[in-house]
C-alpha cells in the first residue's frame, strides 16, 4: 500500500481543491477526489478527518464557506470565499519602486542578488511605474560582495557561536588564525566588516571580510557566549563612526552626471578659492561642493564616475584620483587600505547595514 498522505499535505491539497471548485465541492466529492482523504478507513473515519481539517483551515483564517443547493436544503457543499481570502491589488509608485530597487542593489553576492532581483521582476510586473528605476539612477549603494565568508558569519552571528579564520591584516601584512566571537555585520565603506571579541588578545575588534583568507569555521557550541554590552559594540565600531572632522570638496560635474555626488552636494562657500586653469574646465561644467571626511574615500567615489568629475579642490583628493587613475592606466594592483581595527581612521558613511544576533 503507498503511504498515507501527511495531514498537512492533505489541508493544501484541500485549499487548493476549494478554491478551484467553480461553485461548490460536496463531502462526497472531496472524499472522491482530494488526495489524502481515501487513506480515511471509513466513513465515520472521514467524517471526523473532514471536519477537523475545516476547523483547522478556519483557524488559521481561511474562509471555508458552507454553501446549500437553491432547490435542495439537505445537499451541502463548500468552498472557499476567494474575495475574502485574497490580498488587495499591490499598487506601488514610482517612489516605492525606486526605494525598492535601491534597497535589491545592496546585495552583490550572487544568490542575494538573484533573489532580490526576483522578487523586485514580480513587484514591477503587477505595478504601474516602468520608470521608476530612474528615480534612483546613480543613488545606488556600492557595497562590494562578502564573498564565502558572509553566509557562515551570518549564521554565526545569530547562532553566537564562536568561529576561526585566517586573516590579513592590513598595515602590518600579518597573516593569522583568529579566533572570535561574532557580534555583528556592518556594510561600511563600500564593503564588509565583522564587528567581534577576538579571544586571543581578549579585546573587541573588527574585520574587513574582504581580508579574510579561506573558509570561516565554526568552533564549539551555538549560544556559548553573552550578547555583547553596548559599550563592547561601541568599542569595537568606534573607527567606523565616522566622528572625524568634515571638509568641503569642489568638483566639477558634466551635466546630467553623477547624481549620488549631486545629491549630496552643499552651497558653494562664497569665499571658495579654484586653483588656476579651473575656469576652463567649468566651462562646460557645474560646480558642486561636496562634504566629506577622508580623502581616499572620496577619491574612490570619484573615479568610479570616470570624466564626468573633476576634482578641483582640496590637493589630496586631486592627488588621490591622480594616483588611483595611475594604477588603473598601468593595469598594477591597488595596495590595500589600513585596517580600521588596528588603525585610527574614521568613516563618513552616515548609514549602517547591520545583522544582530539574537
Amino acid at each position: 500500500m503507498p503511504p498515507a498522505i501527511p495531514p498537512a499535505e492533505r489541508l493544501l491539497n484541500l485549499v487548493i481543491a476549494l478554491v478551484n471548485t467553480p461553485g461548490r465541492m460536496t463531502k462526497e466529492q472531496v472524499r472522491s477526489s482530494v488526495a489524502g482523504y481515501q487513506d480515511a478507513a471509513s466513513t465515520e473515519a472521514f467524517e471526523r478527518m473532514f471536519e477537523r481539517d475545516k476547523d483547522t483551515l478556519r483557524e488559521l483564517g481561511i474562509p471555508v464557506l458552507t454553501v446549500t443547493h437553491a432547490g435542495h436544503g439537505d445537499d451541502v457543499g463548500y468552498r472557499i470565499d476567494t474575495e475574502r481570502w485574497s490580498l488587495p491589488p499591490v499598487e506601488l509608485t514610482a517612489a516605492e519602486l525606486g526605494v525598492l530597487a535601491l534597497a535589491a542593489q545592496l546585495w552583490q553576492d550572487q544568490s542575494l542578488r538573484a533573489d532580490s532581483s526576483r522578487a523586485l521582476t514580480k513587484l514591477r510586473a503587477v505595478g504601474h511605474a516602468p520608470e521608476a528605476g530612474d528615480l534612483v539612477a546613480g543613488l545606488a549603494p556600492r557595497v562590494r560582495a562578502g564573498g564565502d565568508a558572509f553566509a557562515p558569519l551570518v549564521d554565526a552571528v545569530q547562532a553566537r557561536q564562536a568561529v576561526r579564520f585566517t586573516y590579513h591584516a592590513a598595515t602590518t601584512g600579518e597573516v593569522r588564525v583568529r579566533h572570535v566571537e561574532p557580534w555583528k555585520l556592518l556594510a561600511r565603506r563600500g564593503g564588509w566588516v565583522l564587528l567581534a571579541r577576538d579571544r586571543d588578545r581578549g579585546a573587541s575588534r573588527s574585520f574587513r571580510l574582504s581580508r579574510i583568507r579561506g573558509a570561516v569555521r565554526a568552533v564549539g557550541e551555538p549560544g556559548a557566549f553573552d550578547p555583547p554590552t553596548p559599550d563592547e559594540l561601541a568599542e569595537a565600531s568606534r573607527m567606523w563612526a565616522g566622528d572625524g572632522p568634515e571638509r568641503t570638496a569642489l568638483v566639477a560635474v558634466t551635466p546630467d552626471r553623477a547624481g549620488a555626488l549631486r545629491a549630496r552636494g552643499t552651497p558653494v562657500p562664497a569665499d571658495a578659492t579654484l586653483p588656476p586653469g579651473a575656469d576652463a574646465v567649468l566651462a562646460a561644467r557645474d560646480l558642486v561642493a561636496v562634504p566629506f571626511r577622508l580623502a581616499w574615500e572620496l577619491a574612490e567615489e570619484v573615479v568610479g564616475y570616470a570624466d564626468a568629475v573633476v576634482v578641483l579642490e582640496p590637493s589630496d583628493v586631486r592627488d588621490e584620483v591622480v594616483r588611483l587613475l595611475r594604477v588603473a592606466a598601468r593595469l598594477d594592483r591597488l595596495p590595500g587600505r589600513d585596517d580600521p581595527a588596528t588603525t585610527t581612521t574614521t568613516s563618513s558613511d552616515p548609514a549602517t547595514t547591520e545583522v544582530r544576533g539574537a
